[in-house]
């Protein structure tokens, strides 16, 4: 069975694959956690994942209607909660994206 615990949130780590410092200005070389191909595989790789955790909440709320014993309502109700906020996540990275090459567009050369 999948393992739906969230795992808490390391700035630490995440300041590293970023690239960044922890004061907040870049690292020299490549960052040790980097995914490869920059922000567009990361991109990717994000929605991936998003849509994978959207698929597995289908799964489980299929499984829990056909009466599946091995699915409980818990695990669904989180896998579903999981995906929400990838799915949520997501489009508030679209929508900052959006915003910031709308800005960029309307800059004055």
């Amino acid at each position: 069975m999948n393992d739906l615990r969230i795992k808490p949130f390391d700035f630490q780590a995440a300041v590293a694959r970023a690239g960044l410092r922890p004061d907040g200005t870049p690292a020299a070389g490549a960052p040790a956690g980097a995914v490869p191909g920059g922000f567009r595989t990361a991109m990717a790789s994000a929605l991936q994942d998003v849509s994978r955790s959207q698929l597995e909440a289908q799964r489980l709320q299929r499984e829990l209607a056909l009466d599946n014993p091995g699915v409980s309502l818990e695990q669904t109700m989180l896998a579903m909660q999981k995906a929400q906020l990838g799915f949520t996540a997501a489009v508030q990275v679209r929508n900052r994206l959006l915003q910031a090459y709308s800005e960029i567009m309307n800059m004055q050369v």
